[in-house]
Parts: structure tokens; C-alpha cells; sequence
């Protein structure tokens, strides 16, 4: 990972965005997966702990915002033995644009025996060397992409990606949210047509057997449907050992690059 540039600057209790900070969408506005994981970091340091398993969190993505200086406040809403749950709100002047929930579960004995819709290890192996230049009209996304498969074709679409900056100065990216930032992928992977991406994700819900292991995380398209203009759209996380998760989106129709949810 480059320690080149993060995307956030922390100044006090706001993190202020850097240029390659912007969505694909317009260069005025925030990405969205980094909204993601700016509360998936909130949410990890106010109350992660050792033995507890990030194991949901879902990200709600109902505003977009310009580029603002962001703050991210989180709560506790249960602390049981087994579960805590916690929720994270991201504002900027403007109002809140994004909310996180997240639910922790302890880890304990795994059972024993095979479980019949296990998910199996897929065939892609994680790339070395450099990964080629991508670009998505005239975005170039600001993370490293390899994409394994036709871009909107029939069958299952399949990508690796890894983080190219820090997402706040040069904190290290952890490997939670790590997989957070990736997740924000599984709505361009699943809801991707020949002809470009039609649709723009109003969530993701990101769930986790176990985080993440080494810098790459894999996404695999496994299932898309839709009607009116609303879409749903699934995937299946990768690390190099195997599949850690799965991811959920939403999306509503945006036939024209630009326009606001």
C-alpha cells in the first residue's frame, strides 16, 4: 500500500477529504466506499475487541455529500456476552449523508462436521506485480484493480482489488476496513451491463466468517436482479485462503453518469 497520499486528513474531530477522495460519479462528490469505511474505522476503534468478530456491517449510502470535512460519531446500542451491536453516523456541515450498523459476535468452538451449502475456495489466485491501469469513463479508481472477467457479461464477474493510500494520514488499513472498502465493489460487479453501469448502489451490507488475510481482497459476482429500476445485487469475498463473506446492494437506476440519489 502507498503511503503516497491518504484520502483523510484528521484535523481535531474532522477528517478532511484529499482530491482523490471524489466518486465516480461526479468530481465534486464523496465516494461512497469510503464512507463505508471511514465508519467501519470509527466503529473498530470505539469498540472492536479482541475475541469479538466484526460479523455485519451495513452501510447506508442515502445522501451524497461535496467535498466536505467529514465526522463520524458512533453508539453502542447492546453489549451482551455473545453480541454487541453499534451504530456510526457521518455528517458534514450539510447534515448526516451516511450511517453505519455493525454487529460483533464473540468467537467460540467451531462445530464439527461438513455444512452442505458451504461456499468453496475459488480458482483465482491473488496477483503479484503491479496492477494494470484502470479507468471507468474518466475516473481511474484509487485503489489497485485486476479484473478477471468480462466487464458485464454473462456469468460470473470476478475482480481482486487492494488498497493503494490510507484512508485517514498513515494509519495502517485494517484488515476490517479492508474488507469494508471492498465491499463497496459488489454493487459495480453485480450490477454491470456491456454497456456500462446503469445502476448506483443506496447500500451494502457486508457480512464476515473472519477478516480478511494479506493485502488483497477477491469479489465474485454471484447473483443480480431487478425490475422498475431497482436492483439487488450479491457477491462472495475472497482472500488468498479462501472465502471470508459475503455482500448485499442495493441500487437504484442512473442511467446518466452524474446524477444525484
Amino acid at each position: 500500500m502507498s503511503t503516497t497520499s491518504a484520502f483523510f486528513t484528521q484535523k481535531g474531530d474532522e477528517l478532511v477529504p484529499e482530491p482523490h477522495a471524489r466518486s465516480p460519479w461526479s468530481p465534486d462528490m464523496l465516494h461512497g466506499r469510503l464512507l463505508g469505511g471511514l465508519a467501519a474505522r470509527a466503529l473498530e476503534q470505539a469498540h472492536g475487541e479482541p475475541g469479538l468478530q466484526f460479523a455485519r456491517l451495513t452501510v447506508d449510502l442515502f445522501r451524497n455529500s461535496p467535498m466536505l470535512p467529514v465526522t463520524v460519531e458512533t453508539t453502542l446500542v447492546r453489549d451482551g456476552r455473545r453480541i454487541r451491536v453499534a451504530d456510526a453516523v457521518v455528517s458534514t456541515a450539510q447534515g448526516v449523508i451516511a450511517r453505519g450498523s455493525a454487529v460483533l459476535l464473540r468467537h467460540g468452538q467451531q462445530p464439527d462436521g461438513e455444512r452442505g451449502a458451504a461456499t468453496p475456495a475459488w480458482d483465482e489466485q491473488p496477483p503479484s506485480g503491479p496492477a494494470p491501469e484502470a479507468r471507468r469513463g474518466g475516473w481511474t479508481p484509487p485503489f489497485d484493480l485486476w479484473q478477471l472477467s468480462g466487464w458485464g457479461l454473462p456469468g460470473p464477474g470476478r475482480v481482486w482489488t487492494r488498497e493503494k493510500y490510507p484512508l485517514v494520514d498513515d494509519e495502517p488499513v485494517s484488515p476490517f476496513v479492508r474488507a469494508a472498502l471492498a465491499a463497496d465493489f459488489a454493487s459495480p460487479l453485480s450490477n454491470a451491463q456491456s454497456d456500462g453501469l446503469r445502476f448506483i448502489n443506496a447500500d451494502y451490507t457486508l457480512t464476515l466468517a473472519r477478516l480478511p488475510e494479506g493485502e488483497h481482497v477477491g469479489l465474485e459476482a454471484t447473483g443480480h436482479a431487478s425490475a422498475q429500476g431497482v436492483a439487488t445485487g450479491q457477491v462472495t469475498m475472497h482472500d488468498a485462503t479462501g472465502p471470508i463473506g459475503f455482500c448485499v446492494v442495493t441500487a437504484v437506476a442512473n442511467p446518466a453518469m452524474g446524477r444525484t440519489r
